[in-house]
Order: structure tokens, then C-alpha cells, then sequence
């Protein structure tokens, strides 16, 4: 074949037309094997800095979270509070918490926030017979609540209804 048809024939990674499924190894070396790990190595676990620094219950709870990342589940989420009251300070359970609602949308970090504290928002309505209604709802509502819309209501009515 003359020399010009050569160049014509390859492609741009240097192979010819011809045989696209092989790759050009006409400059390289032979890559020496990796001998494999023994069971001991394989076994081993990898330390980095922060984890010969962290408490042992910093390192259960990592894996909690983990776990309930994992499941996804209601019930491994109670199971996470239940964890974290006995592993974690107060004050760790605080930051836990306030940099969690602070990373949702705030109408979102409101609703998960009043969930928590078994809110159950603004009494509805009384159509019919409100006494009945405003007894349901004052059975759930919680105890800010309560307080709330108990000295609201107080100031709202006349001198003679106090």
C-alpha cells in the first residue's frame, strides 16, 4: 500500500479503518498486576483523622443515620430518637435539630417544626354547636396552644363575658 493510503486509513486515536475494535498498543508498556489484598488487609478497616478523634457514641450514631437513610422509615426514624437520647448531649440533639429545619424550605421547616411539638394549628371553625368542636380541638392541641388561644379568646370578649 503507498504511504499516503496509511494516514488516509487510521483514525484520530491512531487505529486503522479497518479494525476499529482493537486500539493502537504499538507504544505501550506491559502494566504489572496489583498482587491481590490479603484476608487480613481486606479485612481491615480504613481509618481516616477525624475517626481516631471521634467519641465511640459520634461513631454509633454516624451509623444510625445511615441506617435510617437506608430504611427510609418511619418506624427507623423513632428508632433514631430513641438512639440519639441515650448517645447524644442535649445540646448536640439541639444543633442536630436546628441545622436540619434550618436546611428545608421554610414552609416546610414550619410544618415538620409544629409536627414535632404535636401542633395542631388553628381551631377550625364552629358551624354547629362550636362547643363540641372547640372541645376536639382543644383535646390536641398542645399545651402553647392552649395558652395561646385561651388569653387571646379572654381578651377578645367584652368586660361583661370575662
Amino acid at each position: 500500500m503507498p504511504a499516503g493510503c496509511d494516514a488516509i486509513l487510521q483514525n484520530d486515536v491512531g487505529t486503522r479503518a479497518k479494525v476499529w475494535h482493537k486500539s493502537d498498543t504499538a507504544g505501550s508498556v506491559s502494566v504489572p498486576l496489583k498482587a491481590a489484598p490479603s484476608d487480613a488487609a481486606a479485612n481491615k478497616k480504613a481509618t481516616g483523622f477525624l475517626s481516631k478523634y471521634m467519641k465511640p457514641e459520634h461513631k454509633r450514631m454516624s451509623r444510625m443515620i445511615g441506617y435510617c437513610l437506608t430504611l427510609g422509615t418511619p418506624e427507623a426514624w423513632a428508632g433514631f430518637r430513641t438512639v440519639a437520647s441515650v448517645r447524644m448531649t442535649e445540646a448536640e440533639r439541639a444543633m442536630l435539630a436546628y441545622f436540619a429545619l434550618t436546611a428545608l424550605q421554610p414552609e416546610n421547616a414550619e410544618r415538620t417544626a409544629a409536627t414535632a411539638f404535636n401542633s395542631v394549628g388553628d381551631p377550625l371553625p364552629a358551624f354547629l354547636g362550636g362547643l363540641d368542636d372547640a372541645r376536639t380541638w382543644a383535646h390536641f392541641a398542645s399545651r402553647n396552644e392552649l395558652k395561646a388561644y385561651a388569653v387571646a379568646a379572654f381578651e377578645a370578649m367584652p368586660a361583661h363575658d370575662q
